[in-house]
């Protein structure tokens, strides 16, 4: 029985001892290698079911980007102390590499062109590649299985983990035949094309060089350079001749909103690879719930955001004092596009919105679908979601050749500085940014050294304004050993005093911070006409209070009641669970976790 078990956690297949075969589980399965994968369309009907692996972020959970979050998240439980490998989960999806392997098992019987059959083998080991680098990216160390495991094969279920040297070179593999095989341009971009592999593998080699440069732990810095040097040239590849560019009219913000609250990017050519949805087909998302539901941006990301004239917002006496109204005023136009500005409205006719402090102030508007043609309800939005875009590419290509010491101005102006144009942003300078590192910049990655660290610094805050909310900013502190940045408590907006405050720009206040229910003093000099109207809220709920008790910026309650630590390097890894480690005596914990 417990061989039986062990195999249904591992591989996802549930054999007569798990009371159900995995081969009949879904329709993709319900197959046998006799009577299928015998010719390309096949291949096309079975791979077409591994699209759900990749799909587009529409947030940033959990980051630093966020200043509270009400729902449940494995990383708010670690830096809360609440994962130990008796309470973790995870380690259960071993039937999605299963029916990859499945396939790459049994591709050799198909008949056709080799070309086309080629094409499908390389989007199958493309998808064996991201599944495998996220394990990495979880546990570390893994063990790689390139083939399907029978029911006999004990010695391979009872394997130890393999390193991380062996299955990054092994996902690495997957993505180079990808790369080369995947044919360069389909019909649509909602379908893998080999720009695609391309930019999957570049920013995974990105990731991989940059975790091994700065994770002195793993011994493993002299190997770096090799993974950002292939991530220049697969971006220098698609920069050449992808034929993608910045999508851009002129138009400043408005271009850049249009990338996450639009229905018409099937044609867009910043856009590699799209989530398409679509409300005569019935293919939506959720993306309305990004405003106002369980979570808001932090002070933190605003406070990265440069000034219109590319000065540092953190430069400006008093900056973390200002009022919510006055940091949006003179700033980069992606600010208003990713945190709800004041004076912002769901619709046309309505009124503007209004803010709640117990959530921070700072609401994530990018991905809100503008249109309300386009916002039906829950999962009733049909606004497209790019899942690769250009500006990514160009992101990886300037941090690549900055963290190999052979980065340019030209480099800089054939991609930060192309971001930077599109909202009309001043360029970043290589003199000048390395003559004076930011020093606000650099108190955050302290291990940020050499004559590039002026311009890595402000590549990384370009990376985190122009991607915030697409799901990168957690990877992108984990590999740059920057993860007790997680363990710093979160802030919202700066009140100086308890009292009304206007936060939608109309010089009306709007809101009331007090103390408790009938503790009136503070907005009791308002006219009647505005204290009528004012939405009050109370410290007493517990859910956020005041920096200084009753000023400063607003703090939340959570993190009160359960502080936040980040232990390195224990916390870059999770643990595996704990029954996974008594079935099979052969798998060992990550660092910290024995």
């Amino acid at each position: 029985m417990k061989y039986a078990i062990r195999l249904c956690i591992l591989m996802g297949v549930f054999f007569a001892s798990c009371e159900k075969d995995f081969l009949q589980r879904t329709p993709q399965t319900s197959i046998t290698k006799e009577d299928f994968f015998n010719t390309p369309s096949d291949l096309q009907t079975y791979t077409n079911g591994f699209y759900s692996q990749i799909r587009s972020r529409w947030d940033d959970l959990y980051s630093d980007n966020i200043s509270v979050y009400t729902g449940s998240s494995d990383v708010d439980n670690l830096v809360r102390g609440g994962i130990t490998p008796a309470t973790v989960g995870g380690w259960n999806n071993w039937g999605t590499l299963r029916s990859i392997n499945f396939m790459l098992q049994n591709v050799g019987k198909t008949s056709g062109d080799q070309t086309t059959i080629n094409h499908y083998i390389g989007i199958a080991r493309l998808f064996r590649a991201n599944f495998y680098y996220n394990m990495v990216k979880r546990y570390g160390d893994v063990p790689w299985y390139g083939s399907v495991i029978g029911t006999s094969d004990e010695e391979l279920l009872y394997k130890p983990k393999d390193s991380r040297e062996l299955v990054v070179d092994s996902v690495m593999n997957d993505l180079e035949f990808a790369a080369a095989n995947i044919l360069p341009s389909l019909t649509n971009n909602t379908q893998l094309t080999r720009w695609a592999a391309l930019q999957l593998l570049s920013r995974i080699a990105l990731h991989e060089g940059t975790y091994r440069k700065y994770h002195d732990e793993l011994g493993l810095e002299s190997t770096a350079a090799g993974f950002l040097e292939r991530a220049a040239t697969a971006t220098q590849e698609i920069m050449a001749n992808g034929g993608f560019t910045i999508y851009s009219t002129g138009a400043n913000a408005t271009d850049y909103r249009a990338l996450f609250s639009s229905n018409n990017l099937s044609a867009n050519k910043e856009v590699i690879f799209l989530q398409k949805n679509n409300k005569d087909e019935g293919v939506a998302n959720n993306t309305h719930v990004v405003m106002d539901w369980q979570w808001a941006l932090s002070a933190d990301l605003m406070n990265d955001f440069l000034m219109s004239d590319g000065s540092p917002f953190t430069s400006v006496p008093d900056f973390d004092k200002k009022p919510f109204v006055e940091v949006f005023q003179n700033r980069d136009p992606r600010l208003q596009e990713t945190i709800m500005p004041p004076g912002f409205a769901t619709a046309p006719a309505n009124a503007p919105f209004v803010i709640k402090p117990n959530f921070g102030g700072y609401l994530q508007i990018k991905f809100f679908p503008r249109d309300p043609a386009l916002r039906g309800g829950w999962g009733l939005n049909y606004t497209d979601l790019p899942i690769y875009r250009y500006a990514e590419v160009l992101l990886i290509n300037a941090e690549a050749k900055a963290e190999l010491g052979t980065l340019t101005q030209t480099d800089l102006d054939q991609t930060v500085n192309r971001l930077r144009r599109r909202v009309g942003m001043p360029d970043l300078s290589l003199v000048t940014s390395n003559a004076a590192p930011d020093a606000y910049q650099a108190q955050k990655y302290p291990l940020v050294s050499g004559t590039n660290k002026g311009v890595l610094l402000e590549i990384r805050r370009e990376r985190r304004i122009e991607l915030a909310c697409e799901g990168f900013r957690f990877d992108d502190l984990y590999r740059w050993k920057a993860g007790r940045l997680l363990g710093i408590h979160s802030k919202g907006m700066y009140l100086p005093a308890l009292g009304a405050y206007d936060v939608t720009g109309d010089g009306k206040e709007d809101i009331a911070i007090l103390k408790e229910q009938g503790a009136e003093d503070p907005i009791n000099h308002l006219p009647s006409e505005i204290k009528s109207k004012l939405i009050k809220f109370y410290l007493t709920d517990q859910s956020f209070y005041l920096e200084n008790t009753d000023s400063g910026a607003i703090l939340f309650g959570k993190d009160r009641q359960q502080p936040r630590s980040f232990i390195e390097p224990k916390y870059y890894y999770f643990p595996i669970p704990q029954e996974q480690t008594i079935l099979n005596k052969n798998l060992t914990q990550p660092a910290g976790w024995q």
